[in-house]
């Protein structure tokens, strides 16, 4: 035992000794063999320098990502399974591309770029509605699972065992034992706190479960990279939903860390399901190993709406892509914009050109308007993104706190004309470290909808204005330059 002792002893004592050339090695790593964006190699080096203890357990948290090609490499290859599909569908809507009405004239570049980076087909046939409180959403979706006939797909980041997934459970269960197909997919760091035993249960009542990205020691997750922070609903083909609401009570205004939990959700009828379906199958078959692209029957069933006729996209971005398609139509909305730019984000750590083009859309006569929470749930990420939100403030751009509790709607809204509202936050891991899913909307009438909902929210918020910004203390000034020194890391 002393023995064991001793060795353990010397062991951290030569670590701790060679701590310079461990820092030396980890710079090495992360300048030549990993392609960074240079602002966070430099955070990293600073981190590694100052910190060194401290910034090695973070970088081996969050910061390596050497085997990033190998994790994905499975799920890669069933990307491509669909390529073919996705390029048919890109010839046979690139065709009239130019014909289609007046929707979406201003934004035709941008339906071409997500066609012919991702192949997300572009559909006119959609119902949308909106919903903002978790307890009319879920109250929907419930109703909604109750019609099921041949299967429910459902993913959700987080999944709590409470009373809202409680309610829910009740409804997949009836369903199973009715022959419906009921999958549940979830992220492995979104549901830590949920034990195995709760989701064998699940299968064993009928309910096939998959775990997105599983720890390496059960609830032990040390990988807080490369997360499924997706939302999908799929329903027999017919009926979708996509969105910032997860599965807790807190996002039925049950909790009362948080009060009102303000988010967006979209509930969707017509061809953009397929979209939302597909986008489920490929991250089934990544986290489950079960190919469900072979199985020709989950495609059928797809029915259009009949009231909307919103012309919209379903993108999708990741880690596996060396393309951030997400942030790319955020960048290009908010760059076309002319008259109005909306955006409401828990978290706004935007990289630089997404700052820039909001800077300038601002100093050109664009009416810039920016939502963020007025709590953390992050303070980290919170004082990085209060930060940002100043040098807005200070540039023109009109900037609000929500007050009533919560935000955690995500999305951009230009010129009363187009929307892209989904699982994204306005910041760099939205971009390229989570998976995420968005609807691309080109309709005014929806937009303008969107647009209303900002302005309801408005009474509820306050302002940070030029002289309250300036009037902040020494300390949330100290704590502004830390969070976004570190702001490429978080």
């Amino acid at each position: 035992m002393e023995n064991a002792w001793e060795i353990s002893r010397t062991a951290v004592a030569f670590f701790f000794d060679h701590m310079l050339v461990w820092n030396m090695i980890f710079a090495i790593i992360i300048v030549f063999f990993q392609r960074r964006n240079p602002k966070s190699v430099w955070a990293w080096l600073l981190l590694l320098y100052f910190i060194p203890v401290v910034g090695f357990v973070f970088y081996l948290l969050i910061g390596q990502d050497m085997h990033k090609r190998k994790m994905f490499k499975v799920k890669e290859v069933e990307d491509h399974l669909n390529e073919a599909i996705r390029q048919q569908e890109h010839q046979l809507k690139s065709m009239d591309i130019e014909q289609t009405d007046t929707q979406i004239q201003d934004y035709t570049d941008l339906v071409m770029y997500n066609l012919e980076s991702y192949g997300a087909m572009l559909t006119d046939d959609n119902d949308i509605d909106i919903f903002t409180d978790g307890s009319e959403k879920f109250d929907a979706l419930i109703e909604d699972l109750k019609k099921a006939e041949h299967f429910i797909h459902l993913q959700y980041y987080i999944i709590r065992n409470d009373v809202l997934f409680h309610r829910i459970c009740e409804v997949l269960k009836e369903k199973a034992a009715q022959g419906v197909e009921v999958r549940v997919l979830f992220d492995a760091m979104g549901c830590r706190k949920v034990s195995h035993r709760f989701w064998k249960k699940l299968n064993a009542q009928g309910i096939k479960t998959a775990e997105f990205f599983p720890a390496l020691l059960r609830r032990l997750q040390f990988r807080m990279n490369y997360r499924n922070h997706r939302k999908i609903v799929v329903i027999d083909n017919k009926i979708g939903y996509v969105g910032g609401f997860n599965v807790g009570k807190e996002y039925i205004d049950l909790d009362k860390k948080f009060g009102h939990w303000r988010d967006t959700h979209l509930r969707i009828q017509g061809g953009a399901v397929m979209g939302l379906q597909l986008r489920f199958l490929l991250d089934w078959n990544y986290a489950a190993r079960e190919n469900l692209l072979q199985r020709p029957e989950l495609f059928e069933g797809l029915q259009p709406g009949m009231r909307d006729n919103c012309e919209m996209q379903i993108i999708s971005s990741g880690p596996d892509n060396t393309i951030e398609l997400v942030r790319d139509n955020y960048l290009r909305l908010i760059s076309r914009a002319k008259e109005s730019i909306y955006i409401q984000t828990p978290y706004f750590i935007p990289d630089e050109s997404i700052f820039n083009a909001l800077k300038i859309a601002v100093r050109s006569g664009i009416k810039v308007n920016i939502m963020i929470p007025c709590m953390p749930d992050h303070p980290f990420v919170y004082w990085a993104t209060y930060s940002y939100i100043g040098d807005l403030v200070m540039a023109g751009a009109n900037c609000y706190t929500y007050d009533n509790g919560f935000l955690h709607s995500k999305g951009v809204i230009v010129d009363s004309s187009a929307f892209c509202y989904g699982t994204a936050n306005m910041d760099i891991r939205s971009f390229a470290l989570n998976f995420e899913v968005n609807a691309v909307v080109y309709n005014k009438e929806k937009a303008r909808d969107m647009e209303r909902t900002f302005w309801e929210d408005i009474p509820y918020c306050t302002q940070i204005t030029r002289d309250s910004y300036a009037a902040r203390s020494l300390w949330i000034r100290m704590k502004e330059q830390v969070c976004r020194l570190l702001s490429p890391l978080l």
